[in-house]
């Protein structure tokens, strides 16, 4: 087979057009100002990076944080996202009037002091003013960073809230006034100033900073550049590139949309010489950038909302997060390996001026940073420190090299991207503390949970599959951090009501809102894929489903078996970790064999009967009952030996 020498791919101005508008569905279209107004808007947001990381080493009052996290996002979010496109990089006057509100609503709680939230039961009326104020102000923000979906779905749970008698049961409740409303939502931490924005402002805002260092230290580049140039020269090497870039950009990006498209600009030229047509080459590219939201040690937004919920350190979320990342990767590298073999791939290596060797010896500071937060939650600090020194870190030994320092205009456009980079998750935030406040004011949480169960028959296995489906439609309208949020909890204690341990089930709950990324009509990043290749989007879609739902079935092993906590280091009651170990041996052979089956492509191309057989044995060995396990795995053999049977593999198609 063919070697080719590939140079790094640059889109074309169409092709960037497209991408900024998939990056912008997800993330708001922002203004681009010039002049004092951009310095203005630079000095706040640096200001905003400066107080938060204050925060994380200092002491400042949580009701203060949350109120003052809140107040910066809004006013920053009313100067840089324009009402409608039309009025785009133009500061109207309602801009700057909203902006100055939102400051106005959090200076009037910070300075009312502890008497504030002491009346909330009977708020007065300014409290009420400013409290209806706050809401419509963090409902709108939502919509100018994510679009109309969330304030819908917003304006249905307060529309529930105040309409509870008139409902038929089993959804009938007291109903709340604008009056009790607001002194839930605005006058205590468990509406907009709730979990949610807890989160947000103490944990959330500090790893975006942490990844905006890495990016602007050329961490980013790096780990891209060391991934093409480690695993150039097979035939696998265009998809097991993607792979390896992608899991080591998640912690600077953070972002499956920019990790997509940060990798997609330079693979594709690659994976197209290599034989991907465009649709598998965007639905590759796509799964890589999931991964990139899945991966140790930052994972998503919505992880960090798991440790919160469960009242647990991050690091055992990132314990919990191992085995399944473990597999997901062994998913996607499996797909590539066969997808040589499936399309006859040429080899291919990535044109680079320095060997894989060479960038290791020259920047091998950046896996350093990438790994302190480990290590400094492994040292005994807490996520927030850890985070805070972790940047301190990225920040220090990137003068190890004078292409990396930090000098004061890079250090300068990190702490600006730190806070920009956080405005859409954090609004989304906000806006889910109102959908939390609802469930918490009118148990609804409960009331959904025992409706699930009652459909389900109380079978756990009916009422998992009706979890999974509710995360995924819900994933389908709004952003992974909020859908986690929702299902959270309105679907969560459906699970634990039957059995589930809390952590399996918000686990289970977090991987499947993580399919949104790859699930229409909201799959933003394999329409940016699509736009980067020039494939169809909903091809590859189909294309990024293929790639990632072998390992989407594994979190069935959380809530079924009750070995399947043992995926996530936790070992079961009555057991030891020989039995958890089998069961980690059967996961990976179910991955394998559904990989397989999807592909139609083991050690050669397979046929109906052979197909059918993988798929079984991926299906039964998922299902806890029984033998089925010693079934599933006797049927995978089956398949392989008839392939091991048929002396000449098919020919490769054209």
């Amino acid at each position: 087979m063919s070697e080719e020498k590939l140079p790094a791919g640059e889109l074309t101005e169409e092709q960037r057009r497209q991408v900024e508008e998939y990056i912008e569905a997800e993330e708001g279209a922002a203004n681009r100002y010039r002049g004092w107004l951009a310095i203005f808007l630079t000095a706040v947001a640096v200001a905003t990076s400066a107080f938060h990381l204050y925060a994380a080493y200092g002491i400042v009052q949580a009701d203060v944080l949350r109120g003052v996290h809140v107040g910066l996002v809004l006013f920053l979010t009313y100067m840089m996202f324009p009402v409608a496109k039309r009025f785009r990089n133009r500061l109207m006057p309602w801009d700057v009037l909203l902006a100055l509100l939102s400051v106005a609503c959090i200076a009037y709680m910070v300075v009312s002091g502890d008497a504030f939230p002491d009346r909330n039961t009977d708020p007065n009326t300014w409290d009420k003013i400013l409290g209806v104020a706050l809401i419509l102000l963090v409902i709108e923000a939502t919509r100018r960073t994510s679009g109309w979906i969330m304030p819908i779905v917003i304006g249905c749970f307060l529309a529930y809230a105040m309409t509870g008698p008139w409902l038929p049961a089993p959804w009938t409740h007291r109903g709340y006034d604008i009056s009790r409303l607001v002194g839930h939502m605005y006058m205590t931490l468990e509406g907009i100033f709730g979990v949610a924005v807890d989160v947000s402002a103490t944990l959330i805002i500090l790893f975006t900073i942490y990844g905006a260092f890495l990016q602007f230290s050329g961490a980013g580049k790096f780990f891209l550049d060391f991934s093409f140039s480690l695993l150039g020269g097979k035939t696998s090497s265009a998809g097991r590139a993607v792979v390896l870039s992608s899991f080591l950009l998640g912690g600077p990006s953070g972002s499956g949309v920019a990790t997509t498209v940060t990798i997609g600009s330079v693979a594709y030229p690659m994976l197209k010489r290599a034989g991907y047509e465009k649709n598998a080459a965007g639905g590759l590219l796509a799964a890589g950038g999931l991964g990139a939201i899945l991966s140790p040690p930052v994972l998503g937004a919505a992880a960090f909302l798991i440790a919160e919920f469960l009242k647990v350190s991050y690091l055992e979320v990132i314990k919990m997060a191992v085995i399944p990342t473990v597999l997901y990767y062994f998913s996607l590298f499996l797909m590539v390996e066969l997808d040589a073999r499936k399309y006859g791939m040429s080899s291919t290596t990535f044109e680079k001026v320095e060997s894989a060797w060479s960038l290791a010896k020259r920047y091998w500071f950046h896996f350093l940073s990438l790994a302190s937060i480990i290590i400094f939650m492994m040292w005994g600090f807490s996520p927030t420190l850890s985070v805070f020194w972790a940047t301190v870190t990225a920040f220090v030994v990137s003068f190890l090299d004078r292409s990396s320092a930090m000098m004061p205009k890079r250090f300068i456009q990190a702490m600006e991207a730190g806070t920009t980079g956080v405005l859409n998750v954090a609004a989304t935030c906000a806006a889910a503390g109102l959908i939390v406040g609802v469930v918490t004011l009118t148990g609804l949480g409960l009331k959904f949970s025992s409706i699930v169960i009652d459909y389900a028959g109380g079978s756990l296995a009916l009422t998992a599959i009706y979890t999974a489906l509710i995360v995924w439609i819900v994933g389908l309208a709004v952003p992974v951090t909020a859908s986690y949020i929702i299902c959270a909890v309105i679907a969560a204690p459906a699970l634990i009501t039957l059995g589930v341990p809390d952590f399996a089930a918000h686990m289970f709950i977090f991987y499947y809102a993580l399919l949104s990324e790859v699930s229409p009509p909201t799959a933003l990043s394999c329409f940016a894929a699509a736009a980067i290749t020039g494939g169809d989007p909903y091809k590859t879609t189909l294309q990024a489903w293929k790639y990632t739902m072998p390992a989407f079935v594994v979190p069935f092993f959380f809530v079924l078996d009750p070995l399947g906590v043992g995926l996530l280091l936790k070992l079961p009651k009555g057991a030891d970790w020989f039995a958890v170990s089998g069961l980690v041996v059967l996961s990976f052979v179910a991955i394998a064999a559904l990989a397989a089956g999807l592909q139609g492509w083991a050690l050669k191309k397979t046929t109906l009967i052979e197909r059918l057989l993988l798929l079984a044995a991926g299906i039964l060995v998922l299902i806890p009952a029984g033998n089925l396990d010693y079934v599933g795995v006797g049927l995978f053999v089956v398949a392989i030996v008839l392939q091991m049977l048929r002396r000449a593999p098919a020919p490769n198609p054209a």
